[in-house]
Parts: structure tokens; C-alpha cells; sequence
């Protein structure tokens, strides 16, 4: 699977995205849609458990089961009725337990394999549930902050986003940085409060303009 490290990978789901989706023919809003959640879908999936391969299976899949019920309409954008962000994750749990009964139907054919394998149960109980659904709420708030920190790094110059990286990011102290990109305390100083501001008022903007999340 061909990888691409966008920011807009990680934004909550517009309206406009939605209402495009349901064009069929309209593969650039497919491409953004890709582009915005496979990491999500994908790393929650490997949270529950799953390997590399079940996890690209997972994003697939839960990427296809969209696609279909956007095509025959099945899908209405209705913010009463429930989040987007809920309906994704029970779409991506159900992906995900198909992959565990694919698992234990491969056990069933292959005992001797089995044993050597640490097989999850077919289905995840509830507090695997919730686990999840804890891990897809986790993910969403921080993929948010990656995007705000991707939008934010075009407006300041490459040093002052290098001593932020390594200072708040990397969590570098103060007097490895200094050392490492030839620079003041005051800079390092100036650098994170700069930055920290301007992460924190991009992230509440995009909070804000996406109405469904």
C-alpha cells in the first residue's frame, strides 16, 4: 500500500467531503477521502491486535464498505442521528472482527499452527469494546494536533520548527538543542511559546470549521 505523509490525513470529515463521496466518478474526493483515514483505520486495527497485513485488510475493506453504501445511497449525512467519527469506528470494528474470524477459521484447518500462534477471540467482548473505542478517540484528538502542527510548520522558518520539534516534540532539554542547532536559550525558549500558540489556535480552528466530528 503507497503511503503519503499529508496533514490532510488526519482532519475530521467536512460536509462538502461527504456530499462529493456520493458521486461515484468523483475519484479525487475517493483520494482525499483515502488520504484523510487510512492511518486512523489502520492504526486502530493494529491496536485490536492485528498484523500488518489484516490491518491494510481492514483499511480495505472498511474503505470499500463505504464507497458501496455511498454509491446505492444507503448513506445520509444527518449529524442528529450520529457522529461520522462513530460510524466509522463501528465500520472499522466490524472489519476488524472479520479479520479475527478469518483468524480462528485458519486455526480450525490448521491445529499445529495454531499453537504456535497467539489468537485473539473471534469477536472482541465488550471491554475489548471499549478499549477500542478508547483508542480511536485517542487517536482522533491527536491526529487533529498533527494536522495543526503540519499547517503550522509552513508559517515559521525551518530552524524555529526544528528547535520546536526536537525541544517540545522530541522532548529534547533545553541545552541539547542549544548545542545541537548553534542557537540561545532565549530562541529555544521563544521557539516552543511561538509555535505552542500558533499549534493550539490552528487546532481550534480546525475544530471548529468541521461541523460533524
Amino acid at each position: 500500500m503507497k503511503t503519503r505523509d499529508h496533514a490532510e490525513e488526519w482532519i475530521p470529515t467536512r460536509q462538502s467531503l461527504l456530499t462529493r463521496l456520493k458521486n461515484w466518478d468523483d475519484q479525487e474526493g475517493w483520494r482525499e477521502f483515502f488520504e484523510t483515514y487510512w492511518r486512523l483505520i489502520y492504526g486502530v486495527a493494529r491496536k485490536a491486535g492485528l498484523n500488518d497485513a489484516e490491518g491494510q485488510e481492514v483499511v480495505q475493506e472498511t474503505v470499500i464498505a463505504i464507497a458501496k453504501k455511498m454509491k446505492k445511497g444507503a448513506f445520509k449525512y444527518d449529524p442528529a442521528r450520529g457522529s461520522f467519527k462513530a460510524w466509522l469506528l463501528t465500520l472499522t470494528q466490524w472489519r476488524i472482527s472479520d479479520q479475527l474470524r478469518k483468524r480462528q477459521q485458519v486455526a480450525s484447518r490448521h491445529p499445529d499452527l495454531a499453537a504456535k500462534t497467539d489468537l485473539m477471540e473471534t469477536a472482541p467482548d465488550s471491554a475489548a469494546e471499549a478499549r477500542l473505542s478508547q483508542h480511536w478517540d485517542a487517536e482522533w484528538q491527536n491526529n487533529l494536533l498533527q494536522v495543526a502542527l503540519e499547517k503550522v510548520k509552513s508559517r515559521v522558518s525551518a530552524r524555529t520548527f526544528q528547535i520546536f520539534q526536537l525541544h517540545v516534540v522530541k522532548d529534547w532539554p533545553v541545552e541539547r538543542v542549544v548545542q545541537t542547532v548553534g542557537v540561545g536559550r532565549a530562541q529555544v525558549y521563544l521557539a516552543k511559546h511561538r509555535v505552542s500558540a500558533l499549534v493550539q489556535k490552528e487546532a481550534a480552528r480546525l475544530q471548529k470549521r468541521f461541523a460533524w466530528h
